[in-house]
């Protein structure tokens, strides 16, 4: 370890001794046995979300839209959408309008994974998912990860956002186990032979061009044993809870729906979900042969000079840019074209 992460790690446990705080204390205990009992790191691969910076070098970067897209152009399409309502709905100058109307337009046929708006720096961010593994499978919630005071089972999901808002900075940390979490993956990149030669090399330069590591918030998924690995069930959520409750959903309500399936068909997933339910805080639940976890889920953005990483040449983009509201004047009408 370099005498530079010794300062931080240092600082960090400076700061949990003078601050006194048992539940910060706790929290780092839970971290402790969470490292030791899930040692390994699975990599999922990347995911990618929206940055903006405000006011200059000297301000940090904010995320504002959720780091979970798996497509560079997916994260390009949301950026398009903000600044287009942002344009509809939040000014009235018809100054500010033109520029980020203009910006949309630029969003609509390039796919460029960085804009300049109203002194806004915007920038598609680049992030690798992972979970902790071991000898009993990915690591399931902690016992002082967040949780809502009221839980739900029934109705809408409140699928809240798991880091929009959120400072990106690597010299933010967590704890004395963030920052050694850090230093561990600063050195990480793709090998072995399934991943591409292009997208190894691009890993592999990354830990030269973005040498510093931010973590993102933690955030929950659901995930289905499939032979000897485990195969996410829909997105990220912001409280094992909400990740409860999602797949609580999917059995009792959406794949039912989905598939067509008859009252025998529906039957064994009701009552797993049943069972699931009245468990409270169970991480695991089983129906017609299949295994379903509840995991933690980090996400690590590599950091160099400019700023955070942006999508890498390797990267693949499913579909390109494309023109997604219609057309707006620099009063706020909205053409509707045929």
């Amino acid at each position: 370890m370099d005498d530079d992460w010794e300062r931080r790690i240092a600082e960090v446990k400076a700061g949990l001794a003078e601050g006194g705080d048992p539940v910060a204390w706790v929290t780092e205990a839970d971290a402790v046995e969470g490292a030791v009992r899930y040692p390994e790191v699975a990599v999922r691969g990347a995911v990618f979300g929206v940055v903006a910076r405000e006011g200059g070098a000297t301000q940090p970067w904010r995320v504002v839209v959720s780091v979970a897209a798996g497509t560079p152009q997916e994260a390009r399409d949301s950026l398009q959408s903000m600044l287009f309502f942002q344009a509809k709905d939040d000014t009235d100058d018809p100054a500010v309008r033109r520029e980020l109307i203009a910006a949309v337009g630029v969003l609509e046929r390039e796919p460029v994974d960085e804009v300049e708006v109203v002194g806004v720096r915007y920038r598609i961010v680049r992030a690798d998912e992972f979970t902790r593994t071991g000898p009993e499978g990915l690591e399931p919630p902690r016992p002082t990860d967040p949780e809502p005071v009221f839980r739900v089972w029934e109705g809408r999901i409140a699928h809240r956002s798991t880091d929009e808002g959120t400072v990106v900075d690597p010299g933010h940390s967590r704890g004395p186990m963030a920052e050694a979490l850090r230093f561990g993956l600063r050195g990480f990149h793709y090998g072995g032979k399934r991943y591409p030669a292009a997208v190894r090399a691009d890993s592999e330069r990354a830990v030269t061009t973005h040498p510093d590591i931010a973590l993102l918030p933690v955030a929950f998924g659901i995930v289905e044993r499939r032979g000897d690995g485990w195969r996410p069930q829909g997105s990220l959520f912001a409280t094992p809870h909400e990740a409860r409750q999602g797949l609580y959903d999917l059995m009792i309500d959406l794949w039912p729906r989905l598939y067509s399936w008859d009252d025998a068909q529906r039957e064994p997933y009701r009552r797993a979900a049943e069972l699931f339910r009245a468990a409270g805080r169970a991480d695991e639940a089983r129906a017609r042969g299949r295994e379903f976890r509840i995991c933690r889920v980090e996400r690590l953005v590599r950091f160099g000079p400019d700023g955070p990483e942006g999508p890498r040449p390797s990267d693949v983009d499913e579909y390109g840019p494309q023109k997604l509201h219609p057309r707006m004047d620099e009063d706020g009408t909205l053409h509707y074209e045929e």
